[in-house]
């Protein structure tokens, strides 16, 4: 059983930057795959970005590519969200998840909806005009 904790969500203003951070225990995750997802208010559940863990390979929903960065520190078992350039629109709570599976399963996650096993209780994130 994987568990995920969610840190780093807060309320800025639009143009600023946000790190969160999705601390994993209950197992090695070297072929997990790992992903950030968000849902407003009233709206359904969207795929932010999603890594591969044992490949480093990386998705990232076409919104926030170029904005957002997915990475992961190894030896700490913590997923991040780096998000620069935040707008009005990324006001959210942000899930991380993760799952046991393929490169191709974690691309899926991302452009297709597939579900990954275990989800964290999630992070507010807040933007202001």
């Amino acid at each position: 059983q994987v568990q995920l904790v969610e840190s780093g969500g807060g309320s800025v203003q639009a143009g600023g930057s946000l790190r969160l951070s999705c601390a994993a225990s209950g197992d090695t995750l070297s072929n997990y795959c790992m992903g950030w997802f968000r849902q407003a208010a009233g709206k359904e559940r969207e795929a932010v970005a999603t890594t591969y863990i044992s490949s480093g390979s990386t998705f990232y929903a076409d919104s926030v590519k170029g904005r957002f960065t997915i990475s992961r520190d190894n030896a700490k078992n913590t997923l991040y969200l780096q998000m620069n350039s935040l707008k009005p629109d990324d006001t959210a709570m942000y899930y991380c998840a993760a799952s046991r599976g393929s490169r191709q399963y974690c691309e899926g996650a991302l452009y297709y909806g597939y579900v990954l096993d275990y989800r964290g209780k999630g992070t507010l994130v807040t933007i202001s005009s």
